[in-house]
């Protein structure tokens, strides 16, 4: 139930006619109708106590079972229950979950058994603390238990039936004042009376100085104004006075400070009343309602918050960019960043993230900006609002971008974070591109730029997002309708001069754009998930492919690449298995290859898979070796068939003395290791002298052919096997 119904309900016993009247039976009625209807109940009962014989009277009792009428008199509550009515003249209230065993209640088991009643709240209706009656909620199913939000509301409910009850054993207008008063002393609820026509307060309960530790004396008798609502909120209480002349009711939530600093939260309602003599008053009614805005601001701040920087999350972010059709977004993107996570572990990682965190936090407050944001894992958003020019939009993102470029101390290392930006102008956005898709368009390129990687989104950038969708789009149809084909590039034996392997590689068949390599599509294969398909069927042609060689004595080995996402994904181990189970391939014959940096994302479940492939008789060959960032101690853990050196030393051989070194040093690792060693991008004798003088135990590349087609390739291991 929530709280405003509660006031609602509490306001709808208190401006009864019945409540005002003293009548005590009808507004027990009332009471248990609105009860029922807002609590999830069985039955209400309000009961009077006798004060001479300590009995308890059944007034009225409602019952909101299916098969029984609304309002009916069935078997009532023990009359002679002394220990029960003992406790509840010491308590306000007794709540049992179970009733049945609730030792507190033994006296009136055999009711509760006879009417089915699992749960009960039992409140007392008390007047100067002397016990006048009960008010008694009963549940026949069990639900939750009973709530704080239940409990006070019956509480309050019945100080209502205390007053009325207080009324009613009034017999001249000055003993129902004196009832009046005392029940309202006890109330948890503000209550005031004002004199409309004086401004003056003409009667207030504790429960105001208990919620504003202003004293009684320094406002009963005083004007309104003197009130802390009346100073901080002047136009609003003006208002309010108004319309309680007018006769109109009002209700308003407030945030108040005290006199020593410390806040809080009151709602009030405010209602106009004559009295017989026709003097015109307001009666105001209030509370404290501090724990539920502090409950909705800790539920906003769960909602629209990241837990880690305080930052507003995506969702809120995202809402308010859809409202943006104007101003500039700045997304940013810690490059490294997920190598750094695994690197240095994610506690670590969270003091790199906060310390950015307030860095863009800083940044927007120096410049008056109120939208940032975590957008992501390690992505951040900054909205520009409309009305600053692009060059200052400009020159601040350039500010921005050298300040998160500052390094981060942790503990004794020196970290320098590498940011990517990327800027989008709002208003230029095509209406079906959102705002992050822009960003993240942009960032992209921002992440290859050299020097500052920060990159505004243009139609150039869209344009490319267009193509790379269509390619996306294409390649889907392409795995379908089988526009892949493998062609082989020879692997030379330098030491024999013999062909001994060949690398499969994906050629596209594109309808329209003719045969494509895969730089054009791959990267795009990865991003949208498709790679897995193409490299499931890239491998089961390539072990097709071997198991035909094989039968025709042609004893070579198959090099395949693989993907990370392939690599890493669940059923590698169980397709390979299944594989060279179906096409019978010889030992070591299959080698799969996946380039370092790739290998090195997941190195524990890098090493398991390793090993299970090694057992199935399945090489593994690091691609681009030396480009990455593997060490000796990973090299000794994986089962490695293979290192393959990247091109781009081998292509510097003959005019870049470094090239040759690391060459060289590559080459004795590799023996050292007891680990073959192959050279891609062979291009020139004097490359192949030199790979073959320092002892390189494999090339391939154009210096001997390049990737052919199936009955090329056939052809050309016939014509080599001719020459030797």
């Amino acid at each position: 139930m929530k709280k405003h119904k509660f006031q609602q309900l509490l306001e709808y016993i208190v401006n009864s006619e019945a409540k005002m009247l003293g009548d005590f039976k009808s507004t027990a009625q009332i009471a248990a109708e609105l009860l029922s209807q807002q609590l999830s109940v069985s039955s209400v009962v309000v009961s009077a106590l006798s004060a001479d014989t300590d009995t308890l009277t059944q007034i009225t009792r409602l019952n909101t079972s299916p098969n029984s009428s609304a309002l009916t008199s069935i078997r009532p509550v023990p009359s002679s229950c002394p220990n029960f009515i003992s406790q509840l003249k010491d308590e306000r209230h007794i709540t049992a979950e179970h009733c049945c065993s609730d030792k507190r209640l033994i006296e009136l088991q055999a009711y509760y058994q006879q009417q089915g009643i699992l749960s009960v709240l039992e409140v007392a209706i008390r007047i100067n603390g002397h016990l006048e009656g009960m008010l008694s909620l009963e549940r026949k199913e069990q639900t939750e238990p009973w709530s704080d939000l239940e409990v006070q509301l019956c509480s309050q409910v019945a100080d209502q039936l205390a007053l009325t009850l207080a009324t009613q054993y009034g017999y001249d207008k000055d003993e129902r004042l004196t009832l009046f008063l005392s029940a309202a002393e006890q109330s948890e609820q503000i209550m005031m009376v004002v004199n409309l026509a004086t401004d003056l307060i003409e009667y207030v309960n504790k429960a105001h100085f208990n919620l504003t530790k202003v004293p009684k004396e320094k406002v009963l008798g005083r004007k309104v104004q003197v009130l802390d609502f009346f100073k901080q909120y002047p136009d609003l209480s003006d208002e309010v006075l108004k319309k309680a002349r007018e006769g109109e009711a009002s209700e308003e939530e407030v945030y108040l400070v005290r006199d020593d600093g410390s806040s809080y939260w009151m709602r009030f309602s405010v209602k106009r009343f004559i009295s017989e003599r026709g003097n015109h008053f307001a009666l105001v009614n209030a509370e404290n309602c501090t724990e539920e805005h502090y409950h909705q601001n800790e539920l906003f701040r769960l909602a629209w918050r990241c837990s880690l920087t305080g930052l507003y999350n995506r969702t809120h972010f995202s809402r308010v960019l859809e409202k943006s059709h104007t101003g500039h977004l700045v997304m940013i993107d810690l490059r490294g960043f997920k190598r750094f996570n695994d690197t240095y572990g994610h506690a670590n990682g969270d003091i790199i993230l906060v310390e950015i965190a307030r860095r863009i936090r800083h940044f927007a407050e120096v410049n008056k900006i109120s939208e940032v944001a975590r957008i992501g894992s390690d992505e951040f958003g900054i909205l520009f609002e409309s009305g600053s020019s692009e060059a200052w939009i400009e020159q601040a993102t350039e500010r921005l971008y050298h300040q998160l470029e500052a390094t981060i101390t942790i503990g004794i290392e020196q970290i320098e974070p590498r940011p990517a930006l990327a800027r989008v102008d709002l208003s230029s956005i095509e209406q079906k591109f959102s705002a992050l898709t822009c960003a993240d368009i942009a960032i992209q390129y921002a992440k290859n730029r050299q020097g500052n990687a920060i990159q505004l989104f243009n139609s150039a950038l869209l344009n490319a997002f267009k193509e790379d969708a269509q390619i996306e789009r294409d390649l889907a149809l392409a795995i379908k309708g089988r526009q892949f084909e493998l062609y082989y590039q020879p692997l030379k034996d330098l030491a024999t001069q013999s062909y001994i392997g060949a690398e499969a590689l994906l050629r596209w068949h594109h309808p329209k754009k003719g045969v494509l390599y895969p730089g054009a599509f791959i990267d795009i294969a990865e991003q949208t998930g498709l790679i897995n398909d193409i490299g499931s069927w890239v491998l089961e042609a390539a072990c097709k492919q071997l198991n035909l060689w094989q039968r025709h004595q042609i004893d070579i080995s198959m090099h395949v690449n693989v993907s990370a996402r392939q690599f890493f994904s669940s059923n590698l181990f169980e397709q390979v298995w299944e594989l060279v189970t179906r096409y019978r391939l010889k030992p070591n014959s299959l080698i799969l290859e996946i380039t370092e940096t790739e290998l090195m994302e997941d190195i524990r479940s890098a090493t398991n898979l390793c090993h299970e492939l090694a057992a199935l008789g399945v090489g593994l060959a690091i691609d681009d070796f030396g480009t990455g960032y593997s060490s000796m101690r990973y090299l000794k853990q994986f089962p490695i068939s293979k290192l393959k050196i990247d091109r781009s030393f081998i292509s510097d051989l003959s005019v870049s003395r470094e090239s040759r070194e690391i060459v060289s040093a590559i080459i004795a690792m590799a023996s050292a290791l007891n680990i073959s060693l192959t050279a891609e991008g062979v291009e020139t004798k004097e490359q192949e002298q030199f790979l073959a003088k320092h002892l390189c135990h494999q090339a391939q590349g154009f210096l001997y052919s390049p990737a052919l087609r199936v009955s090329e390739f056939g052809q050309f291991l016939q014509k080599s096997s001719a020459i030797h």
